[in-house]
């Protein structure tokens, strides 16, 4: 299984430099995982930038994966994980909802760096567009 955290759907939405390996690794996948906070985020970052129809259509995206959402048991297991991982809340959640689910990582988030179970692509800026 494979979750993509938010940075990593915002690079496939966005068409980033890395967005062929985030979508590859969520097509190899039948379940990709995408916990509650991961379409809040995704969600408000769309939100800021594009129409309703489009957040919508977004949102539907991201509802076909295997949506998990944040139980009582699920947000204490992600407090104990913030605490001895050193992550914040957000990221907290999403660790402990791979563990729980025992999905890999997909991120651009630095947070999650070095941390088990994660696989970490630094974010590329994208190269500049040559007008002639």
């Amino acid at each position: 299984m494979v979750l993509l955290d938010s940075s990593a759907w915002i690079e496939v939405l966005t068409d980033g430099p890395d967005a062929e390996q985030f979508q590859q690794a969520a097509n190899q996948h039948p379940d990709v995982v995408v916990p509650t906070i991961v379409l809040y985020e995704v969600a408000r970052w769309t939100m800021a930038r594009y129409s309703r129809s489009r957040v919508a259509e977004i949102c539907l995206l991201l509802s076909r994966g295997r949506v998990e959402p944040l139980t009582p048991s699920l947000s204490m297991e992600a407090a104990s994980v913030g605490l001895s991982m050193k992550l914040p809340m957000a990221d907290s959640i999403i660790m402990a909802t791979a563990q729980a689910t025992g999905a890999e990582i997909w991120t651009q988030d630095a947070d999650f760096k070095g941390l088990p179970n994660v696989r970490y692509i630094p974010r590329r800026l994208r190269p500049p567009e040559v007008h002639e």
